[in-house]
């Protein structure tokens, strides 16, 4: 089973891409180029996402349709970029299926 999250792309000033998708807090990664940003975050969602199922948490739908950017947010970064990624949802070793987000 798999999920698709919003994820916001910053390229930062004089630097490469930081990255974070909203829905799910504290997942961020940063790259070179936005090919390689699209594999980070793929690979940050769907560990924090194990994560937080191995911690007994459940895991957010995502929610966001619109990601607001604020002129404060561009102090250090030349642009956005909004994507979204599908990613597999974590594996229940009891039951051997994807678990199912809250």
């Amino acid at each position: 089973m798999t999920k698709i999250y919003p994820v916001v792309y910053a390229k930062c000033k004089g630097s490469n891409f930081s990255g974070s998708a909203p829905d799910i807090p504290g997942c961020v990664s940063a790259g070179e180029t936005l090919d390689e940003m699209e594999v980070m975050m793929r690979e940050a969602l769907e560990m924090h996402l194990e994560l937080l199922v191995k911690r007994g948490a459940f895991i957010p739908e995502p929610s966001i349709v619109n990601v607001e950017i604020k002129p404060e947010d561009f102090e250090d970064v030349d642009y956005f970029v909004v994507q979204q990624i599908e990613v597999n949802l974590p594996i229940c070793k009891q039951t051997g299926e994807a678990v199912r987000a809250a």
